[in-house]
């Protein structure tokens, strides 16, 4: 199986972005933390080792604490693509990851990013 590139990328070079596009629709770096730490499980001094040690995408998620449940219930479209519709595991983990912070900068509340009840 041929490996994503995206895999060997450290997640501490591609952060920055995700925050960016918070901010620039007037959310907030500690916004994206909390999606980043409920979608994984990490806590805030697991994720600042993560991003200190320029850990890779798929150690990144590989090594989560906990993948979060729900995250099954993040649908659509994210890169042309629909998210549920993503079959290899690490693709799908990312996907989530941008799917959440795309519906952080385009408005949704927390609760709802955060799928709860």
């Amino acid at each position: 199986m041929k490996k994503h590139r995206i895999y060997t990328i450290s997640f501490a070079s591609v952060y920055p972005h995700y925050v960016a596009k918070a901010e620039k629709k007037g959310r907030t770096r500690s916004e994206v933390d909390a999606i980043i730490l409920w979608l994984t499980g990490y806590d805030r001094s697991q994720l600042d080792a993560a991003l200190s040690d320029k850990t890779d995408f798929e150690t990144f998620f590989a090594q989560a604490p906990r993948m979060n449940p729900l995250r099954s219930l993040i649908k659509g479209m994210i890169c042309g693509v629909r998210v549920e519709d993503i079959e290899e595991p690490t693709m799908r983990e990312i996907r989530y990851l941008d799917k959440l912070v795309d519906e952080l900068a385009k408005g949704k509340t927390m609760e709802k990013i955060l799928r709860a009840a």
